[in-house]
């Protein structure tokens, strides 16, 4: 008996411009949306603060809608990393509970940042969507390009950056 071979749905889609791939598919998500298409997972929105160096960046969880932040306000000048990494799991806590209770059409994760690099944050929810044969959109930075291409093991789809083209991916594999 042959082993069964199975084919995975997953895309991944960065941009040159800072806060790109964010809006992108946020506007993926909003049109998805109106067409009937159930999701799960994050977009996330920057808000530029005139008073500090660093943006604070928030997560809304499909299909909820809650919105969660996800950055520390650190102080004026503070640099690095200001990743509110408590405020992230609560957001794959979320992601996790509506995979399991929407059983949704299509998965978008915002990012395969600095954590899921290290194998943490979003890294379970893709695994469990894959696993569960969920179709799964993921924006993916240069900072973690290598380690985003060694986890998805040629199976994710990059898809260029258009409107267009992630609406006409996201068709096709929801059916």
């Amino acid at each position: 008996m042959g082993e069964e071979v199975r084919v995975f749905s997953f895309a991944a889609v960065r941009m040159e411009t800072a806060g790109g791939t964010d809006f992108l598919l946020a506007r993926t998500a909003e049109a998805l949306r109106g067409r009937g298409v159930q999701l799960a997972g994050v977009v996330q929105t920057n808000t530029e603060r005139g008073d500090r160096l660093r943006c604070d960046m928030h997560l809304t969880v499909l299909p909820s809608g809650k919105k969660i932040r996800i950055s520390q306000d650190r102080g004026e000048g503070a640099r690095g990393c200001h990743l509110d990494h408590g405020a992230l799991e609560d957001a794959v806590a979320h992601v996790e509970h509506a995979i399991l209770s929407c059983t949704p059409d299509l998965v978008i994760i915002n990012k395969f940042g600095r954590r899921e690099a290290q194998g943490g944050g979003f890294v379970p929810v893709i695994c469990a969507a894959l696993e569960a044969e969920l179709p799964v959109l993921v924006g993916v930075n240069n900072l973690n390009r290598t380690q985003f291409d060694a986890f998805a093991c040629d199976l994710a789809r990059a898809l260029p950056p258009e409107d267009d083209a992630l609406l006409e991916w996201c068709f096709r594999a929801t059916g």
